[in-house]
């Protein structure tokens, strides 16, 4: 049996059944689903706690809008985490905030069963306790809906993504300006001088200030480290649309369908946010990070002997991608990134950036700890001598850097940007009505493109 990534299901490969179970704390309702006390014995009503509610604020990316204001406990709070449990596993999505942007009626979905998750996940609280209710009565019959698959979508990511042929195991890590992009979409005005250890500690509480579909934004984004990849994303929001840098580095062929669903919603979801901005994130393995400590703040970093910047090579760039060189110096600084590097080390970047390759290389600074991440592909053999010595340089000189918080640079592989155009929402798209006339063409294509040719 294996766990998946979200915390509620279970998959069981011996069988292929996928089943939906809760590992937190059960307790018992208070209100039932009208919304009334469940005790009618008034001494019961008079000794029981009715203000506070007793359930657990439980995952902030799955509960329903009466959990997550702390309202007193009902069936409803279940029939709220089925719905985005399954709305995630429809959407490919690791929360319930993208329903908006990329509603069920948009998910190749049957009509009615469409229209019954957005009416769950619906903003007006009638609708959603109608269809909960119409959901229990109508379960039975709805599990055994028979949907053989159809070619509904195309499959194709919406960004470039480079499969390796070979299978490599990756701690994958997403680190992005997700803080600064926090505060700026945050609605309540207090977010901006919350400090940023405070900030990460308790990142998931400060989500509720913000948009669903930019709550739905961030989470999609850290998705991406669920897949072994490196590489990075730069996305540049202006008033005439959604420009965006990428590479993306996968190393497992098989992942390469659900992975590719990932980064189109990265990108759907990025489309239906409106507002001007820039955000960045950088994908690296966190294996190759280097830990550095110290026993006092007044004796500098030093790196040990042996440590080193890893770097893959790879081929060739054409001649026309060559041309394109992206810099890292392109796309502006990171609003995240308050660490300022010593002018030597930055010599050695600017050296570094003259020479065909991607990567990123990150420094986390706290009083006593220094983290280095990175993530490199050479992209110019000929110049490896010269790479390497660059890497080595900045390691050497890590003992000249002084301050907290993180700083980094990310080169992408060549210029090589897509444009999108604003989508509040993804258009309908449901499933057809009599799958059979989809199925007979989709066969007998298939069996045409099987026969032998002579």
């Amino acid at each position: 049996m294996v766990i998946l990534s979200h915390a509620n299901l279970v998959f069981d490969e011996s069988t292929g059944r996928i089943s939906l179970i809760d590992w937190g704390s059960s307790v018992f309702a208070q209100l039932d689903q009208d919304g009334h006390y469940l005790s009618n014995n008034i001494m019961q009503l008079m000794s029981a706690d009715l203000q506070h509610s007793n359930a657990r604020m439980g995952d902030i990316y799955f509960i329903g809008p009466e959990q997550r204001t702390g309202q007193l406990s009902s069936p409803r709070f279940d029939e709220q985490g089925v719905a985005s449990t399954l709305y995630a596993l429809a959407s490919g999505q690791p929360s319930r905030f993208g329903r908006k942007a990329i509603p069920a009626r948009s998910l190749g979905l049957p009509l009615e069963f469409a229209t019954l998750l957005d009416s769950m996940l619906s903003d007006d609280l009638t609708l959603r306790q109608q269809a909960g209710d119409y959901f229990l009565k109508q379960m039975p019959r709805l599990k055994r809906l028979v949907l053989p698959e159809l070619p509904l979508f195309d499959d194709q990511p919406l960004l470039p993504v480079w499969v390796s042929p070979e299978q490599r195991e990756l701690d994958t890590v997403v680190y992005s300006s997700r803080k600064s992009f926090l505060r700026e979409h945050n609605e309540e005005m207090d977010i901006a001088y919350v400090d940023d250890v405070q900030l990460e500690r308790y990142y998931k509480n400060y989500l509720e200030g913000m948009g669903e579909t930019e709550k739905a934004f961030i989470a999609a984004v850290s998705r991406l480290a669920r897949y072994p990849v490196v590489g990075g994303l730069a996305i540049h929001w202006q008033p005439n649309g959604i420009y965006i840098d990428s590479s993306l580095n996968l190393y497992d062929a098989k992942l390469q369908r659900a992975f590719a669903l990932a980064v189109n919603n990265v990108v759907t979801l990025a489309r239906a946010i409106s507002k001007v901005g820039t955000f960045k994130a950088c994908l690296f393995n966190a294996r190759n990070t280097i830990h550095i400590s110290r026993d006092s703040e007044d004796i500098p970093f030093v790196v040990p002997t042996s440590s080193q910047i890893p770097y893959q090579l790879a081929p060739v760039l054409s001649l026309e991608d060559a041309s394109k060189q992206h810099s890292y110096f392109e796309d502006g600084k990171d609003p995240d990134e308050q660490l300022v590097l010593p002018d030597a080390i930055m010599d050695d970047i600017a050296k570094l950036n003259l020479i065909r390759h991607t990567g990123c290389i990150i420094f986390e600074v706290t009083p006593l700890y220094m983290k280095i991440h990175s993530y490199y592909r050479l992209l110019d053999p000929a110049a490896e001598h010269e790479f390497s010595r660059l890497l080595n340089s900045i390691l050497a000189k890590v003992y000249l850097i002084s301050g907290e918080e993180d700083g980094g640079f990310m080169k992408l592989p060549y210029k090589d940007t897509r444009r999108f155009s604003q989508q509040t929402q993804a258009p309908q798209l449901f499933y057809p009505a009599n799958p059979l006339r989809f199925v007979e063409p989709v066969q007998q294509l298939a069996e045409i493109s099987s026969k032998p040719t002579h």
